[in-house]
């Protein structure tokens, strides 16, 4: 087991649910974020950061005394990061930031942990996407920013932990179960697309597969979503509010009809995880099961 962790991104809800889990293994963390402070109420060093500053990055890592290094700072924004006016900033934090960790962990010999999406392909058929596929053809900003992240980690490292997830919810940050409950507040009828298909992934057990992986050295590409088969936001949508208790009518709608985004969405994001089993680490409960712990308070 690492003495230390450095977790980027630490006041995202991936991020804090990451230092939690390692606080409850007894594993000391350095969290860093953007912020002037923590946001979790664990007792951490925390190491205010801009990871788009090499200098920086260099610094903070060279000082932290740890081994590994697990990144989850990102622009996550999807819509907005098309906005000609953002992806500058897109591009700084998902691709030079990810390439300054990249760099400072080669460097100091660190292993270093990449949390990357299904949005780096091109969401066409019904095959489930393998983490050694190749056929990279992003939809949108994001998808080849983040795509840019991963070869940047490629680059630079040999030893190495890239995990694709998608359709992420957790308490500490915004996600499409608080918002379907709080649309369902002011709304008796909802319209949700049924032609997306994916998995949700709860931050809590993702962290906890995280720091088991973090724990090996199995390195190599994962996918990591919770279990209990592939599903469309509207079956995602009638399962939270059915065990919310929660009387709204939810109207299937193709992508089409629903309306036009700014950024292009998959419609295929099924990741195949059978990979995780195959290399000894334990699968993500099912994502009922995730659902139902989350609107209970729980991990």
């Amino acid at each position: 087991m690492p003495d230390k962790i450095f977790i980027t991104g630490a006041n995202g809800q991936l991020g804090r649910d990451l230092v939690h889990e390692f606080a409850t293994r007894g594993v000391e963390c350095v969290a860093s974020d953007i912020q002037e402070s923590f946001a979790g109420d664990e007792n951490c060093r925390y190491v205010q950061l801009d990871i788009t500053d090499y200098d920086a990055v260099d610094s903070a890592m060279k000082d932290s005394g740890c081994e590994r290094v697990i990144h989850c700072a990102a622009w996550t924004a999807v819509d907005p990061a098309e906005d000609e006016a953002n992806k500058p900033k897109v591009f700084a934090v998902n691709v030079t930031g990810t390439e300054n960790i990249a760099r400072a962990c080669a460097k100091y010999d660190m292993i270093m942990t990449y949390i990357s999406t299904d949005y780096i392909f091109d969401g066409t058929g019904t095959r489930a996407w393998q983490p050694d596929d190749t056929s990279y053809a992003p939809l949108n900003y994001y998808g080849w920013t983040k795509l840019q992240g991963e070869l940047a980690v490629r680059k630079y490292l040999q030893k190495f932990f890239i995990v694709r997830i998608a359709w992420v919810f957790g308490k500490n940050g915004n996600n499409f179960v608080r918002t379907m409950l709080k649309i369902a507040e002011t709304h008796d009828t909802l319209r949700v697309v049924n032609d997306q298909i994916g998995t949700p992934t709860y931050t809590p057990d993702l962290a906890r597969l995280l720091a088991d992986m973090n724990m090996t050295e199995k390195f190599g590409t994962y996918h990591a979503t919770n279990e209990g088969g592939y599903i469309s936001w509207y079956d995602f949508a009638c399962e939270i509010f059915a065990q919310a208790g929660v009387k709204v009518n939810v109207i299937p709608v193709k992508t089409s009809e629903y309306g036009l985004s700014k950024a292009k969405r998959p419609y295929n994001s099924r990741l195949d995880k059978s990979k995780l089993s195959e290399s000894g680490f334990i699968p993500l409960p099912d994502w009922r099961d995730a659902l139902r712990r989350y609107l209970n308070g729980t991990n």
